[in-house]
């Protein structure tokens, strides 16, 4: 893997000369590579661009892509290093290096790559480093992409963007294989997506999120996240879960987050606002800061099944019924290891909580250890409504399960769970952050017209 800190170290203090006469040194113990090309390509010597020149390259290097796009040709670069900046796409790029050999340096004063209503962009094995130069207000990214109805990005790297790694904007495709770091924002940024895939990647050691699918206003998306790993993501912009998340959706409904493995996160491994019919399946969250996996807002419909959660504040939290949010099921799913601190003073009822819901929902055949609060926390306040827990197991816990009793607080069934090794009590209804029952799963239910409680185990 890349160092970031040796390169940026190396970046910031050498001429842009010396660190191409650097790298393309690499291309000497590849024999043949640097006379490399592809059946069909345009040879990029004809056009002046050669690997490991000293000087910028970026008008040699807009002319031989401006040729390629009119004549439908895919581009091949030969290992060695390519000081380009400010390029503007033309409408049709294929542009395919040596992979770990080809190097496109970023030389400053504005943009690296830029794209703006193209046919195609297709892109591999080549390393996009950023240098962590800065990027002017016209990108949002070292790479930035725009209303692209094809889109391939494949077995790349990407390195020390001054803002986000890779932005995309209305684009269709898919990224995949390819590695992203030290991005000062988030490593993959995706707006307004009309058909993506983000598939394969790793993300590692951004200021601000690894993996973001956003919306401007809420509306279907359906952007597949699926098979990544996401790891050490900050959150340098502070705030309490804006900023830190490995992986965010926001507004996009209908998006898939699936079999990524998400490791030490400021805040959420998974965190999703506002975004409706929600799927988050098969995931490892590991030392999350927050809350792990968070649906949370004016959604409809979250899915949140099989994950295993090792290490947060709270483990899975599908809430804010009194935004709108409501509607999910918790299946099946690991959770242990919580802690009662987080990265800001928590509102109530605190952090040390395995699995909260509040409206609409059904819990069930989930492992539930160590969570200093509750095992389970069903409601807030009046804000709970029609929430089933059944078949779960909690153990170690402050509370095994706490249910919302307070004035105006709906309906729940606690039946069949296995709760055992808790100080407080198995199932305890509260009115807001205050115990007022005792231990309902050894009677006493009947005085709350409200719940169901039956045939609960606590040892």
């Amino acid at each position: 893997m890349l160092n970031r800190r040796s390169l940026l170290a190396g970046a910031a203090a050498l001429p842009l000369a010396a660190l191409a006469q650097r790298v393309s040194a690499a291309a000497a113990t590849l024999p043949g590579l640097e006379n490399a090309s592809m059946r069909g390509s345009i040879d990029s010597l004809e056009f002046g661009v050669r690997p490991g020149a000293l000087d910028d390259q970026s008008r040699v290097f807009s002319r031989m892509l401006a040729k390629a796009s009119d004549t439908d040709t895919p581009v091949f670069l030969p290992a060695g290093t390519y000081v380009v900046s400010n390029l503007v796409l033309p409408r049709r790029v294929r542009l395919t290096g040596v992979p770990g050999a080809t190097r496109i340096v970023y030389g400053g004063d504005g943009h690296l790559m830029l794209a703006e209503e193209t046919d195609l962009i297709d892109l591999s094995g080549i390393l996009f480093d950023g240098a962590n130069r800065w990027i002017g207000d016209q990108a949002q990214g070292l790479l930035d992409f725009r209303r692209v109805p094809e889109f391939m990005l494949r077995d790349c790297r990407i390195v020390g963007s001054g803002k986000n790694g890779l932005a995309l904007g209305r684009v269709a495709g898919r990224v995949e294989a390819t590695t992203v770091s030290g991005a000062a924002e988030a490593g993959i940024y995706s707006v307004e997506a009309a058909g993506l895939t983000i598939a394969g990647n790793t993300v590692s050691d951004c200021a601000n999120g690894g993996i973001l699918v956003h919306r401007w206003q809420a509306a279907d998306d359906g952007t597949i996240v699926t098979g990544n790993r996401v790891e050490r993501i900050a959150a340098r912009n502070g705030g309490t879960g804006q900023f830190g998340n490995g992986i965010n959706v926001f507004r996009a409904n209908g998006v898939l987050v699936a079999d990524n493995t998400v490791s030490d996160c400021a805040f959420s491994a998974i965190r999703a606002n506002s975004s409706s019919n929600l799927r988050v399946t098969g995931n490892a969250a590991l030392r999350s800061g927050e809350t792990a996996l968070y649906a949370e807002f004016a959604f409809d419909g979250a899915i949140v099944n099989a994950n295993i959660v090792d290490g947060a504040a709270n483990g899975i939290s599908i809430v804010n019924f009194n935004e709108g949010g409501r509607m999910g099921t918790v299946g099946g799913n690991i959770v242990r290891n919580l802690s009662a601190t987080g990265p800001y003073q928590a509102d109530p009822p605190g952090f040390g909580v395995g699995i909260t819901v509040e409206a609409d929902c059904a819990v069930t055949g989930n492992m539930v250890e160590n969570a200093p609060l509750h095992g389970i926390a069903i409601g807030w306040g009046a804000f709970m409504r029609n929430v089933v827990a059944t078949g779960n197991v909690v153990r170690k816990a402050g509370t095994g399960i706490a249910v919302s009793v307070a004035p105006g607080a709906g309906h729940a069934v606690i039946s069949d769970n296995l709760i055992d090794e808790v100080i407080v009590g198995g199932v305890v209804g509260c009115e807001w952050t205050r115990p007022v029952t005792g231990d309902l799963a050894e009677g006493g239910a009947e005085g709350w017209p409200n719940l169901t409680v039956e045939r609960n185990r606590v040892g």
